[in-house]
């Protein structure tokens, strides 16, 4: 080599640095492939994905293989720069070839191929992925035999290549990637993923419709009672009792008489032969559970019940199916049937709205884990039945309450203005 002409000698050098570069980069584009995506790639018949991921299926080798090409052409760049610097400027002149290769190396060789990997993997990966795996095939006794002795000393700290394989999301991961989606996803569907995601920290108690808010038929009211409110029912599915809800005799789907009420010759008995058997919920069943139920079930509506057997609400399928898409409403300008907006910019909310529905509506964050309702706040922070035209702040939310009915608040107004993080203005009504 001490008689290569010098100018020979320096190309030789350039290609050692670019082929450095090249090793260099590969390797940070490769490990900071986005995997999901290049699974989706490899499943779509990309040709250089589908390389790409078998050969970050053993990391291990894939490593061996860059850093053995790496460290051989730094050597060998070290080597020709110390000839280099003897035939031109003698011994005096190593230690300074040796600084202005490191130099070299570090600016073209590591920081701006890596910084360029990193920043576009795909874009670098994928082309390198062909030169890598024809490399891998060339030097694999070496490959194996180095990652074979270094896979025995990761053993004595219970580290497997195996693990490698091991890439699932947890579900408060898979949020994160929901969340920074971006423009990928549109806003709504991010929201409609993450309530999925959320339906198992929700039980059917917190979307139930309470017992005393049950619309349901009692076969011991008089019978034109009971013609008048299945003719005007809003409701397709009603459940059927005697004198006490806890007495349900079924569920009636108003489909299945309709016929018999139009003909006029609908009775009790042909009421009641109707009803289907009632579903009965265990309470504490989280709503992911729940939904499942009712698909294998083939169930729209169902009773919740305590350990005792008593019936806490009703829950049905569309219910659910609101904690994941939001409220089924032909305005959306009209907002929730529990949750009304007001001119001046104000809401007013039932009692009976469930937390959840609050947090969801109005991008609240309110505990879930105690009261179920807005009401249920209330008599918790007043400790006491309020009247019309007390105000308080929940959570640092001002309520007034608006209306009552016996022992519980039916209506409140929630103020909503703007000042830092929340400014309101405090308004006393009476009804």
């Amino acid at each position: 080599m001490s008689d290569m002409p010098i100018g020979v000698m320096f190309a030789l050098l350039g290609l050692l640095v670019v082929l450095s570069g090249f090793f260099s980069s590969s390797e940070t584009a490769l490990m900071t492939l986005n995997r999901y995506r290049l699974k989706h790639l490899a499943k779509a018949g990309h040709r250089s994905a589908r390389l790409a991921a078998r050969l970050l299926e053993r990391p291990d080798r894939l490593i061996g293989v860059i850093l053995l090409g790496n460290n051989f052409v730094n050597i060998l760049a070290a080597s020709l720069a110390t000839l280099i610097a003897l035939r031109l400027y003698g011994e005096g002149a190593i230690g300074a070839a040796s600084l202005l290769l490191t130099l070299v190396i570090l600016i073209f060789a590591e920081v701006a191929p890596k910084t360029m990997a990193a920043l576009h993997p795909e874009r670098l990966a994928f082309p390198f992925s062909w030169p890598l795996a024809v490399l891998l095939r060339v030097f694999y006794p070496v490959v194996y035999v180095t990652n074979g002795i270094a896979n025995s000393l990761l053993k004595l700290f219970r580290v497997s290549p195996d693990d490698a394989n091991d890439s699932s999301l947890s579900r408060e991961e898979l949020r994160t990637v929901v969340n920074e989606a971006g423009a990928m996803i549109p806003r709504r569907h991010q929201r409609m993923l993450i309530n999925i995601l959320d339906l198992e920290k929700a039980t059917v108690e917190d979307i139930m419709v309470p017992r005393n808010e049950i619309v349901g038929v009692d076969l011991d009211d008089d019978w034109d009672d009971i013609v008048n409110q299945l003719s005007k029912s809003q409701h397709t599915r009603l459940p059927v009792y005697r004198g006490s809800i806890d007495e349900v005799q079924g569920l009636l789907h108003l489909r299945s008489i309709v016929s018999s009420l139009v003909r006029g010759d609908l009775d009790r008995e042909r009421l009641l032969a109707a009803t289907r058997e009632t579903y009965f919920i265990p309470e504490g069943t989280p709503l992911q559970t729940q939904l499942l139920n009712f698909q294998r079930k083939q169930h729209r509506i169902g009773m919740v019940v305590d350990e005792y057997g008593d019936i806490l609400g009703l829950v049905t399928l569309e219910d659910i199916l609101e904690e994941i898409v939001g409220e089924f409403t032909s305005d959306p300008a009209a907002g929730s049937r529990h949750l009304r907006p007001q001119e001046d910019g104000s809401f007013l909310a039932q009692g009976s709205i469930s937390v959840r529905e609050l947090n969801r509506l109005l991008d609240w964050n309110l505990p879930t884990d105690g009261p179920k309702t807005l009401n249920g706040l209330i008599m918790e922070h007043l400790q006491s039945i309020p009247e019309p035209g007390i105000s308080l702040i929940i959570h640092g939310f001002p309520v007034t309450i608006v209306q009552t009915r016996g022992n519980k608040v039916r209506t409140a107004q929630i103020q909503i203005r703007k000042k830092g993080g929340l400014n309101w203005s405090m308004q006393h009504h009476s009804i």
